[in-house]
């Protein structure tokens, strides 16, 4: 492993200057390969920091495209690319920010009927997941694949005034998943920002969390949100705190 350039000494030079990060840190920032499923209000800001902090491997996986009404949250995009991919949009402003960092983008969405397709191969190459999707589906699917691959999962969520993180470690075999805490129904209603709005940066507070605890995990330091529902109130700017045990009946990791 190489040492880091120093184009990169300048461009991380705040990050060196951090004891829990320092050189070796930021060396395994460079060394890192990321999934960020969902380039949408949460992804946006995830994939700019991740990116801006030198994750040197992201993979977007979205199926959708850019529209004028994205442009109220989705801060990666701009006037110029609506009617593009959302990945080859985000891919674009993030050479733009950091040209060091390789962008590998799929534009499908992963489902729980599609556990052979090109991003669930890509699940068992990553070292971490990033669940930036807006529906239960997509969530569903993302916390089966990461179970059975052993794959670590920070999952936020953001809609109206209000906002959720937590993150799962299929690595610990007492870690809850996603699938303890929200059993998978699909009659259940869909709510999504779409269908019943949310304020801008109510997502990019989330988002940024969840890219927080991403640069935290990668450099060696405990996931605050491990098995912890973190709930915030974008109104009062209150937290709340829920503890989420391992479900010993979970269809999805009751056996591992």
């Amino acid at each position: 492993m190489t040492g880091l350039s120093d184009q990169e000494y300048m461009r991380y030079s705040a990050h060196l200057l951090l004891d829990d990060i320092g050189e070796q840190g930021q060396l395994a920032l460079r060394n890192a390969k990321v999934l960020i499923v969902g380039v949408g209000g949460l992804g946006a800001p995830v994939a700019l920091y991740l990116a801006a902090a030198g994750v040197g491997h992201l993979v977007l996986a979205d199926d959708d495209h850019v529209e004028l009404s994205n442009l109220q949250r989705q801060i990666i995009f701009t006037q110029q690319q609506l009617k593009q991919t959302k990945v080859s949009a985000a891919k674009a402003s993030l050479a733009q920010l950091n040209p060091h960092v390789n962008v590998t983008t799929i534009a499908q969405r992963l489902t729980l009927d599609s556990a052979n397709n090109e991003m669930a191969d890509m699940l068992t190459q990553v070292d971490l997941v990033i669940d930036c999707s807006d529906n239960m589906p997509t969530r569903q699917a993302i916390n089966k694949i990461c179970v059975t691959q052993k794959l670590p999962l920070i999952v936020g969520a953001g809609i109206r005034m209000e906002g959720q993180l937590i993150s799962f470690n299929a690595q610990l075999a007492d870690s809850a998943c996603y699938h303890c805490l929200y059993p998978f129904e699909d009659t259940a209603a869909v709510n999504n920002c779409s269908t019943s709005g949310v304020l801008g940066p109510l997502v990019g507070i989330v988002g940024s969390l969840q890219a927080l605890e991403a640069i935290k995990y990668l450099t060696g330091m405990p996931l605050s949100s491990l098995n912890r529902l973190m709930r915030f109130d974008g109104k009062t700017l209150q937290w709340q705190h829920l503890s989420v045990a391992k479900d010993p009946d979970c269809a999805v990791c009751a056996s591992r």
